[in-house]
């Protein structure tokens, strides 16, 4: 089976963090990284939460409205630093890549995933920092027939998760 790790970066929506923890779950993802300023659940680790326990604890009742327990099923982190995540992914083993439309994006039906694939979500608006795209070693961009550009990054994690996963 694919070892596969979902990284969701710089993502605003406590929705969206909900969304893509329970997807991951249902698609058999490792891990799930949650980093930079995207929200996270509380921590159950044994770790110490540098938030505010009321900004914690609202965080963690919205993300728990889409993961519907996900973010205790699913193994997740947080990192702030995107930079040393991809670092020690590319050193365990890793291919990085990400969804984005891109001049040298591949387009994902003719992709063909690697046994061990970090697969990262960036922004929802802005799209994916041009210094994290540097580090990936793909840019995977999902087709659009329709009249607007760009999928939501939970539906364009899901299609590219399922895709990964059974291709």
């Amino acid at each position: 089976m694919r070892d596969i790790v979902l990284i969701a970066h710089n993502l605003r929506s406590c929705h969206n963090i909900g969304s893509l923890l329970r997807t991951a779950e249902g698609l058999g993802v490792t891990e799930v990284i949650i980093t930079g300023y995207s929200p996270y659940p509380l921590l159950f680790d044994g770790s110490t939460d540098r938030r505010l326990p009321h900004i914690a604890n609202k965080l963690h009742k919205q993300i728990q409205k889409t993961a519907l327990g996900a973010e205790t099923s699913q193994r997740w982190r947080q990192a702030d630093d995107i930079t040393a995540v991809l670092k020690q992914l590319s050193s365990d083993g890793y291919t990085l890549a990400a969804i984005e439309q891109s001049l040298t994006s591949t387009r994902l039906p003719d992709y063909r995933p690697p046994d061990k694939l970090a697969l990262l979500v960036g922004r929802e608006v802005e799209g994916v920092e041009a210094e994290v795209l540097a580090a990936m070693y793909a840019i995977l961009e999902i087709p659009m027939y329709g009249s607007k550009e760009s999928f939501n990054v939970v539906q364009a994690a899901a299609m590219a998760l399922y895709h990964c996963r059974f291709a």
